[in-house]
């Protein structure tokens, strides 16, 4: 068998130090285009392969960043592979599923910033999800395996962080800041609620609404909650005068709810606290042939791509979900560099975009 190549055989038929061959296979982004294409020939010319177990011995580091989404896989059916049968089969799609087709897409694109940030800085992504009592397991075990984690609010006992924060650093992703040792990224969940649902209370002059909250356990769901209340005394309306109904955050879920408010008086406005919800509740209006937004105004809260094309297309506040991804890498790779960090907290704006179903005074 030939010898493998080695860092020094990609120096040498590159021309470049073998610091430079590391920082191009690190942090590819942080080195001339001219100079990284370079080593890159050699590396392919020479079939290198970077051993990462070398690296992470030398270093004391995996070069992994792990992710937590508890739940972010219950939408797939668990189903045995069946590898002795490699039939095609027909099926008929009678339209009688009326599961989503976006389930999770907030989660997919706050993984999306998160693998893009982590390539940038020369690190790999692992990604775990779980469920029910296997969630402190599972993060103890991924927790031995990565340099640092993030963690969505709420899903794990801080008393397991704190005991994981011993070891690696660890960013909470989502909810409201805290008073404790985490490093926090989240959006500007309240205040973006807030000026929405002025709009529709103020500029549209809506007293008749249905505000359509989240899970009690969201992370995020509180703060847009206070949103819309502060937007209820802002335009001097007492909360009880409202209807303010709880959901799953899942267009299965906004359609149940929809059809809950619609046995009772039709309101002006139905207001979401995500977009999945929200188009569940477009589903069942246009069903009924009720009109959006001549009849009824539904706005929702994520701006993921799907309302985008909605009928009407949906009007939402818009959250920087791939930039959260990016966010919590940057706060693991910055505590990595400097541990003797006070604990950071990172709040990005929102944009409220105004379409269809809620459209411009």
């Amino acid at each position: 068998m030939a010898k493998a190549p080695t860092v020094y055989d990609v120096a040498e038929r590159s021309g470049v130090s073998i610091a430079t061959v590391s920082r191009v296979l690190r942090s590819p982004a942080a080195v001339r285009e001219h100079t990284r294409e370079r080593v890159l020939a050699a590396v392919t010319e020479l079939g290198y392969v970077p051993s990462a177990a070398a690296r992470g011995l030398a270093a004391r580091r995996t070069n992994v960043i792990g992710l937590f989404f508890p739940g972010h896989d219950e939408t797939v059916p668990d189903q045995p592979v069946d590898s002795a049968r490699g039939d095609t089969v027909p099926i008929v799609d009678d339209d009688s599923d009326t599961s989503s087709d976006t389930e999770n897409l907030y989660f997919d694109e706050v993984l999306r910033g998160a693998e893009i940030e982590a390539w940038r800085r020369g690190f790999a992504l692992m990604v775990a999800a779980g469920r029910g009592s296997s969630r402190e397991a599972l993060v103890t075990d991924i927790a031995g395996r990565v340099d640092g984690l993030a963690v969505l609010a709420r899903t794990v006992p801080d008393e397991l962080l704190a005991y994981v924060a011993r070891r690696i650093p660890v960013v909470i992703l989502a909810g409201a800041q805290r008073e404790d040792a985490f490093d926090h990224v989240s959006a500007s969940n309240g205040p973006g609620m807030r000026t929405l649902a002025n709009y529709v209370l103020q500029g549209h002059g809506v007293r008749d609404v249905v505000y359509i909250a989240g899970p009690t356990d969201s992370p995020d769901d509180a703060e847009r909650l206070a949103g819309f209340r502060d937007a209820l005394a802002d335009s001097g309306l007492a909360e009880h005068s409202v209807r303010i109904l709880r959901s799953d955050f899942t267009r299965d879920g906004g359609r149940a709810t929809a059809a809950r408010i619609l046995a009772a008086d039709r309101p002006r406005a139905i207001l979401c606290s995500n977009d999945e919800t929200a188009l569940g509740v477009l589903d069942v209006l246009e069903q009924r042939g009720i009109r959006v937004p001549e009849d009824v105004l539904v706005t929702g809260f994520d701006g993921i791509t799907a309302g985008r094309h909605s009928r009407p297309r949906l009007t939402t506040v818009h959250q920087p979900m791939v930039e959260l991804g990016r966010a919590a890498v940057h706060a693991i790779t910055a505590r990595l560099d400097d541990p003797t960090l006070d604990p950071q907290a990172f709040t990005l704006p929102v944009e409220v975009v105004l379409r269809e179903s809620c459209p411009r005074v």
